[in-house]
């Protein structure tokens, strides 16, 4: 009886595996890619690659209302209950925000209310930090002999503290502001040199 059983196991079990025994159509093999350079790719196509890795997404009007409702609360929050030290960075961020918008009045505005906060809790780091985004408000306004002074200021400040890489930055800025402000006042140099010019002709 026993072995009825497994010959009918044995039956089963092969009929189940019938398609051990089909056959399976075999493809070739892939080639191998030989150049791995970048050559074997089209100019244009890499170009355009290129674009879109170096394109930059500029951020929209609602995530800017965004970003500024929620800056203003937690700087009105900070305010309320005296923590003065976050409510500073909290102005800063505004008027940053403020300055990418072109809303430079109102980032100058922020920037002064920061740097006040920040000479309260002698936070000279920040207070450096405001002085030069407050020098660059003011000589993108046109007011560059308030810009100088404020860089002025801030290498001061950074020379007294020994920060090096601070001094480096704040002279920068300020050899940056003067380039700015000669290349804005040649304009007006050749304005005068004309009306000279034309006064001297019609005497």
């Amino acid at each position: 009886m026993r072995l009825i059983l497994l010959g009918l196991f044995c039956a089963i079990s092969m009929s189940a595996s019938a398609q051990w025994f089909t056959k399976h159509e075999r493809f070739p093999q892939l080639p191998q890619v030989q150049d791995n350079s970048v050559s074997r790719f089209t100019k244009v196509e890499f170009r355009r690659n290129q674009k879109i890795r170096n394109k930059t997404v500029s951020r929209s009007e609602y995530d800017m209302d965004l970003a500024e409702n929620f800056v203003m609360k937690t700087a009105q929050h900070n305010m309320r209950f005296r923590i003065y030290d976050l409510a500073s960075y909290n102005f800063s961020d505004l008027a940053r925000l403020y300055v990418q918008q072109n809303r430079f009045s109102e980032a100058k505005w922020y920037f002064l209310q920061s740097n006040f906060l920040s000479r309260q809790q002698n936070n000279d780091k920040l207070t450096i930090n405001n002085l030069m985004n407050l020098a660059s408000v003011k000589s993108d306004i046109g007011d560059f002999v308030l810009a100088q002074q404020d860089l002025f200021e801030a290498r001061d400040m950074a020379a007294a503290h020994g920060w090096l890489i601070d001094l480096i930055l704040v002279e920068k800025k300020l050899k940056s502001i003067q380039g700015s402000r000669i290349t804005s006042a040649r304009p007006e140099l050749r304005y005068a040199s004309n009306v000279i010019a034309s006064q001297a002709s019609v005497d």
